[in-house]
């Protein structure tokens, strides 16, 4: 009877334990997996999160863009009972237009933003009326310390944290960091600990000397009342890196407030988005070609009757003055209308074309910053007589400041192309003698010679430096009708003054362009040329360059 129990207990164990074996099997073995991502899903959380956005620094490590921590305000609409109420406090608290907070608080969804960068007695506002479904939450922002010294120069960061106009859009991905998953996982006392894993990005450094791009801006600033012109825009580069030392214009910004600013087209940097017809400025281009081509040299002579006639056109000179002989030289320090025309028949229409196409009038310079644009110049490129005549002069053909810039760059260092740039880069020197040859070095040294005349002799004397050569060119171009929305052919009253000039001439530095829009004088040697040179003289002595002559 005993062995009867004994036996039923041993069975009734044995198949107990095999239930609990084959579970175990089950649990351990053959859903293992399943169970083992269940326990980690209950233990573990995982979190996208985005690397810090890199800083952006000017070149004596002065920051430009960068990240504080600050708060803003959203709303949980599912929780707001009296939207009226609540739409009516926040706008007060906030300064806000009530009817779009109040649309924000009437959506069906539980994440609402409105506003960011909360002041501290907003803050302090909000705690105090401890409104229903309106929470603040710590962010990190980006701030720009300059205001508004560099505006176009760095853009801004959008309500989306994406980067806009300037060095923030041009170089978005490589600032923004990187999105990562990380883990965050719950101990055995029910706290988490988290795994960072950081992934931010780059941070940049400018060729900008704050120095001299304060100094740029202020002298149009200075001069904006007296002056009367619209709007303008300096640029300084060294003509043999194509590194951008200043880029100032106006009107500007304070990219802290880009959500203020009612017209978009202030956000756009002149020098590198709007196209404009040069002027006499194109005129060295002219020359350069024809001087490289052996077609004229500085003393080549013809005779100014005032006047040229291309079938039913008439081209005059500036004043409808009248010269006389002249050589190519003083073409350029009279900046003679005729005497440019002459240049180009004397070069040909097939080579003229080519050395627009060499110093680079029909391409985008590649400047890294966001938004280029370059005109296809369409209406020149028809090819008809007259538009190579107007183009030898700067007029019916369209440039961009920048693109300016790099063509005097071409002429100041030797004749070799450069790629404008505002992130710092490693330059060697064999990087600089690999670049393509526009121009031969005996070319530039004529022309600069020929630039250094203009300054010594004809009209750009105002630009002189005592005990330096200065070569430069000026321009004064009057705006077409379309140029200004109009749709009827001709010209307004309406000019666009520039002055180009790089010292010291024979071993340049720098190269400053100065460009402003509409001022209210006759011409660039009463506007430009003055800003030019306070500028010019600013550099030298800030730089401590030596004279090169006494």
């Amino acid at each position: 009877m005993r062995k009867w129990r004994f036996y039923i207990i041993l069975c009734l164990f044995l198949v107990g334990a095999a239930i609990i074996i084959n579970r175990l099997v089950l649990l351990q073995v053959k859903k293992h997996d399943y169970y083992q991502a269940l326990a980690e899903g209950q233990q573990k959380i995982l979190e996208t999160e985005t690397g810090t956005r890199g800083e952006i620094f000017l070149s004596n490590g002065e920051p430009l863009a960068i990240n504080n921590i600050g708060k803003y305000v959203f709303l949980c609409p599912r929780e707001i009972q009296d939207k009226e109420g609540v739409a009516t406090t926040l706008s007060a608290i906030l300064e806000l237009d009530k009817d779009w907070v109040l649309s924000k608080a009437k959506k069906d969804n539980l994440f609402e933003v409105i506003k960011y960068h909360l002041s501290e007695k907003e803050q302090e506002d909000l705690i105090r009326e401890n409104l229903e479904g309106v929470y603040t939450k710590e962010e990190l922002f980006r701030y720009y310390p300059q205001k508004t010294l560099a505006s176009h120069i760095v853009g801004f960061l959008n309500i989306d944290k994406e980067g806009q106009y300037g060095i923030e859009g041009y170089y978005d991905e490589t600032l923004k960091g990187k999105e990562v998953v990380n883990t965050r996982e719950k101990g055995p006392f029910g706290f988490f600990s988290s795994i960072n894993e950081q992934s931010s990005g780059e941070n940049l450094f400018l060729t900008i000397e704050p120095s001299i791009q304060f100094t740029a801006k202020e002298l149009l600033e200075k001069n904006q009342e007296k002056l009367g012109f619209d709007g303008g825009q300096i640029l300084v580069m060294d003509p043999y890196s194509g590194a951008i030392i200043a880029l100032a214009q106006l009107p500007d910004f304070d990219p802290n407030k880009y959500s203020e600013i009612e017209d978009q087209e202030i956000f756009q940097n002149s020098a590198i988005q709007k196209i404009f017809e040069p002027g006499s400025v194109f005129k060295p281009i002219t020359m350069a070609g024809a001087l490289n081509e052996n077609k004229i040299t500085p003393q080549t002579t013809y005779v100014d009757n005032g006047i040229v006639k291309i079938g039913d056109w008439e081209i005059y000179n500036y004043d409808q003055r009248t010269w006389g002989e002249q050589t190519m030289t003083s073409v350029l320090e009279r900046s003679i209308n005729t005497g440019a025309v002459f240049v180009e028949r004397e070069l040909g229409h097939r080579l003229f074309l080519k050395y627009i196409e060499k110093f680079g009038f029909l391409e985008k310079t590649g400047i890294d910053l966001q938004g280029e644009i370059f005109s296809e110049n369409r209406s020149f490129l028809e090819g008809y007589e007259i538009n190579f005549a107007n183009a030898s002069f700067g007029q019916g053909i369209d440039v961009t400041l920048i693109q300016l810039a790099k063509a005097f760059s071409i002429i100041a260092n030797g004749g070799n192309t450069v790629t404008p740039h505002i992130v710092k880069q490693d330059i060697s020197e064999n990087d600089i003698n690999e670049k393509e040859q526009v121009i031969d070095a005996e070319t530039s040294l004529t022309l600069t010679n020929m630039l250094v005349s203009v300054v010594e002799n004809g009209f750009g004397k105002a630009a002189q430096v005592e005990s330096y050569y200065v070569a430069g060119k000026t321009g004064t171009a009057q705006v077409s009708w379309p140029a200004l929305g109009i749709q009827k052919s001709g010209y307004s009253d309406k000019t666009i003054q520039t002055f180009i000039g790089f010292a010291p001439a024979y071993n340049p530095r720098f190269l400053i362009v100065v460009k402003l829009d509409d001022p209210q004088t006759k011409t660039a040697e009463y506007s430009a040329i003055p800003i030019f040179k306070e500028l010019a003289k600013y550099i030298i002595d800030f730089w401590q360059i030596p004279p090169d002559h006494e």
